[in-house]
């Protein structure tokens, strides 16, 4: 079944807007829509309308099909669907001149711009500095576009396609592998570094080389504010390298946190380890702890308190200041091992009897105890005794696995 034929409407508005003749030849259409395009092109400060106007008017003419609809129905037919959806009309313009005529890779219409790399730098910071806040003045290089040329490289503002890569800025290579065997790898054009352009050595900019970017030297100052954690980024937005068409991307400077002598820290909470005397464990303690900021800490036990191996006790609010809100901090945990004396003598041993609870008594009669046989106890480093059972055992199933192995094949060599 066929359509409703389209009605008839205006089909001459595309011919005034190129400015020619309805007989017009395709190079009539050439010259009219180069003259004009270029006259009315954004970027050259004309108007964005007209522009879009002659592109659709050069779409449509310079495809017979479409002509010839327009010429039977006129735009509304287009419009419809019958001739197809206009393009956009800097596309055109590009793939009509293969590249812009004005030596200038960018265009007023707000195409998306490719964003530049992030510079990152770590930071070395102590657990001082993460607990009081600190700032840093650093010194760094990085490229700026050309002020001389306004990064085009160019006096004249001018570039050319290069011809090693035919202006796409890459170049492929190809490596043989083997018989048939062909491997593909695309990489940046040397000639131009992967920009696609070349410049004139005479129209060169004196201050850049044609480089379109000169170093710079910038100092930042970066605050380290109070809280603070490892790996927490500090981000300077705009301040990376320079690069002509592209959004300068960042700098970000990373924490790392430096390892501290005497405190570890875990989030907000600080942790330190104290060693007592078995005498100051049963009979109470007191010392002295200089804390992040330089303050003096009083650190002691309650009177009759006995701290037990591996205790742990809390100070609260002596601990990290917590990120943007300095005023809370969390705890301070200090870990308490306990020294014992490594032997006590007869009177010694008397005298702690004497205070201390008096020894559980084996509940073994003489003769039972005579039926006992005696030990002995040796002292032992556990983690040398695990790590030597280990390699006994990796050893042991070692010679297991060659055992088999062997076996097997002397059954083999036997059933041939």
């Amino acid at each position: 079944m066929f359509g409703r034929a389209p009605k008839k409407s205006d089909n001459t508005r595309y011919y005034e807007v190129l400015g020619v003749s309805k007989n017009a030849s395709q190079d009539d259409l050439k010259k009219a829509y180069r003259k004009a395009a270029i006259k009315n092109h954004p970027d050259k400060g004309g108007d964005p309308e007209k522009f879009k106007e002659l592109a659709q008017a050069y779409e449509v003419l310079s495809d017979p099909e479409k002509r010839d609809i327009y010429d039977q129905y006129g735009e509304d037919a287009l419009k419809e669907g019958v001739g197809g959806a206009a393009h956009d009309p800097f596309d055109i313009f590009q793939s009509f001149f293969g590249g812009s005529p004005f030596g200038d890779r960018g265009s007023s219409r707000g195409r998306r711009q490719k964003r530049g790399e992030d510079v990152i730098h770590p930071l070395k910071v102590s657990l001082e500095e993460l607990y009081n806040g600190t700032s840093k003045k650093l010194s760094l290089s990085r490229n700026v576009l050309c002020s001389k040329c306004k990064g085009k490289g160019s006096k004249s503002g001018a570039s050319m396609k290069c011809s090693g890569c035919e202006g796409t800025g890459m170049k492929i290579s190809i490596r043989h592998l083997g018989p048939s065997m062909i491997q593909q790898m695309q990489h940046p054009c040397n000639e131009c570094k992967g920009t696609g352009e070349t410049i004139n050595d005479k129209d060169r900019c004196p201050q850049c080389k044609g480089e379109k970017v000169v170093p710079e030297k910038k100092v930042l100052e970066v605050i380290v504010e109070k809280g603070m954690q490892n790996g927490q980024k500090i981000t300077f937005p705009g301040e990376a390298d320079e690069a002509p068409d592209c959004i300068t991307g960042d700098i970000v400077f990373v924490l790392q946190q430096k390892d501290h002598p005497k405190f570890k820290r875990k989030g907000d909470d600080l942790f330190v380890e104290h060693s007592l005397f078995l005498t100051e464990a049963l009979c109470g303690f007191r010392f002295v702890l200089t804390h992040l900021d330089g303050r003096q800490l009083l650190i002691k036990s309650n009177p009759g308190e006995v701290v037990k191996p591996d205790q742990f006790k809390a100070i609260n609010d002596e601990g990290m200041p917590m990120y943007q809100r300095p005023f809370m901090r969390g705890k301070l945990y200090i870990h308490f091992t306990i020294e014992f004396p490594d032997s006590l003598n007869p009177d010694q041993c008397k005298a702690l009897e004497a205070i201390l609870p008096a020894r559980t008594r084996s509940q073994l009669t003489d003769m039972e105890l005579d039926e006992c046989e005696e030990t002995t106890l040796h002292d032992v480093n556990m983690e040398e005794e695990m790590r030597r059972k280990q390699q006994t055992q990796a050893q042991e199933a070692y010679d297991e696995d060659e055992d088999m192995h062997g076996g097997a094949q002397r059954v083999q060599c036997a059933q041939q």
